[in-house]
């Protein structure tokens, strides 16, 4: 007997990144064999010297096509198999390695939305719909549009044994968000990796398109993002960890050294309006939904729990913002003799 076995892998379109994915047959008991591509088509390579190479790193039920297949996410490497220069995944093992004793996790909120051709789904032919407040969290078909799809797409994360946590419509017509972890940063990552691909590929079937363009609609709506949750041993115990983190975040170059990596036009949504701060300026705050970083109320309360990065894009490479977050994070916590 033989089963199918989808690889996924993460191309080199600059300035975002997209999911590419191809079909291997295997036999029943093989192990997942490392496999090539062509780099030319996928901007990782010159048609010269095409072959790239697909590295299994995390595999999972395919909820899709049901029965023993599986969906396969690899890194891409160079055919010496050192990792090619796109592969982010390979820069943050050596970070989540050095800091494993902190116990760093993470919960990821990725936002999203749907679009029927040019327009997001609910949004009217010619004009625009009422304006934002009433979708968030919403229910009834005048104020909820996809949520077929965003179901669908629940049980099939769920299936695949994803750590999904939750998920809710959002301030748009069309615009949804699905929360993953808190698991440690290469979990979080390679786990929001597959969900974005199993989003897609959901959509595909109801002939819906989904996007993590971090402002879908311009003007008086809400952008869209993936707020990062972020907590270590020590933050978990004791609320100093908490300030000594917020603190670490916005010390010296910190603040725009995140920013640039945090998604291709994050200065389009971090604007000041609209629950976010401006992509310029860094601030912290409890249950403060205007500042770079939310502490939340209960956490003040308790002396204890976790930290918010409200400002991460929605289409930002998780493996980057956790790399990120855990070096910063972490290294403050070391120096201030927090662990």
């Amino acid at each position: 007997m033989s089963y199918k076995a989808e690889y996924i892998w993460i191309d080199g379109t600059e300035p975002t990144a997209k999911l590419r994915s191809k079909t291997k047959i295997l036999s029943d008991g093989d192990e997942l064999p490392i496999w090539g591509f062509d780099g030319s088509s996928t901007n990782q390579a010159e048609g010269h010297a095409s072959d790239r190479v697909l590295q299994p790193v995390f595999s999972c039920p395919d909820p899709i096509r049901g029965g023993d297949n599986v969906l396969v996410l690899c890194e891409v490497m160079n055919i010496d198999m050192t990792p090619h220069e796109s592969n982010t995944r390979a820069l943050l093992r050596p970070v989540a390695e050095k800091f494993a004793a902190q116990a760093p996790i993470f919960g990821i909120e990725q936002e999203y939305t749907f679009f029927d051709g040019s327009r997001p789904l609910g949004f009217p032919v010619n004009g625009f719909p009422a304006a934002q407040g009433g979708y968030y969290c919403g229910v009834g078909s005048d104020e909820i549009f996809g949520r077929d799809i965003v179901e669908k797409h629940l049980d099939h994360c769920l299936a695949a044994g994803l750590s999904i946590s939750g998920i809710n419509a959002e301030v748009m017509p069309g615009q949804w968000e699905f929360q993953v972890g808190p698991v440690g940063p290469l979990e979080v990552s390679d786990q929001l990796w597959i969900a974005r691909w199993l989003l897609y590929r959901t959509a595909e079937d109801f002939n819906v398109s989904a996007t993590l363009n971090p402002k879908p609609v311009k003007g008086d709506w809400n952008g869209a993002g993936a707020h990062t949750n972020f907590s270590t041993k020590a933050m978990r115990e004791d609320y100093r960890a908490i300030i000594s983190a917020c603190e670490a975040l916005g010390e010296g170059s910190k603040p725009l050294d995140h920013v640039k990596n945090y998604g291709a036009g994050i200065d389009e949504r971090l604007t000041g309006l609209h629950e976010t701060a401006p992509w310029n300026e860094f601030s912290y705050g409890v249950s403060d939904r205007g500042a770079s970083v939310r502490i939340p109320w209960q956490v003040e309360k308790d002396g204890k729990g976790y930290i918010e990065d409200r400002r991460p894009n929605a289409n930002v490479d998780p493996y980057v913002v956790t790399r990120l977050i855990t070096d910063t994070c972490c290294a403050g916590l070391e120096k201030d003799g927090l662990v």
